[in-house]
């Protein structure tokens, strides 16, 4: 069965800085990924809300990294269990586990992808329209193809290879609006 994909918020970063924000929903499990910076938290509950979602019944949340752009508010999902690239949170509890292929779903995992940062993460979601990949690899469709932050160029391009090795429909980065991978994008 197929998730349905919402992106809530499309982020950008120019002279300030926004998180792309987006809300999986997968069978039972409910997801937004990389709930970060915005102008106001009500630019992540409005869209909920008018999605029919309310804080409560979001059950997982994904961090694809850790930067305060895509965590900052991770709090505002009070029942959630919280993913990285090593663990699994949840109240008190921590859970080590490989983030590699861990299912949130029957349609959602988890893709171990260093490139922005050594801890990165991709979430893949097949929808109706095909596979679908939340990503930090690209910021936007142009890249930028030698990301300031990361800390390895050949890991970074690994990544990236490795991500359009699973022939996606379209690409949610970090900071932009949804692409069509090409052979020109970026690796």
């Amino acid at each position: 069965m197929a998730a349905q994909l919402d992106v809530i918020v499309e982020g950008y970063a120019d002279e300030h800085v926004a998180g792309t924000v987006s809300l999986i929903r997968d069978g039972d499990a409910v997801i937004v990924v990389d709930p970060g910076m915005v102008r106001d938290r009500t630019e992540i509950l409005d869209p909920l809300t008018r999605l029919g979602v309310a804080p409560e019944q979001v059950t997982d949340v994904v961090f694809s990294h850790h930067h305060p752009d895509h965590t900052l508010h991770a709090a505002l999902f009070p029942q959630a269990r919280f993913h990285d690239f090593m663990a699994i949170y949840h109240g008190d509890v921590w859970e080590d586990r490989e983030a590699d292929g861990f299912r949130l779903g029957s349609a959602t995992h988890l893709l171990q992808t260093p490139g922005h940062t050594d801890q990165d993460i991709s979430t893949v979601v097949e929808t109706s329209d095909g596979v679908v990949v939340l990503t930090h690899l690209w910021w936007t469709a142009d890249g930028p193809a030698d990301d300031p932050f990361a800390p390895d160029r050949q890991q970074l391009r690994a990544a990236r290879e490795r991500v359009l090795a699973l022939e996606p429909v379209r690409i949610v980065p970090g900071h932009g609006p949804a692409f069509v991978p090409s052979p020109e994008t970026p690796l």
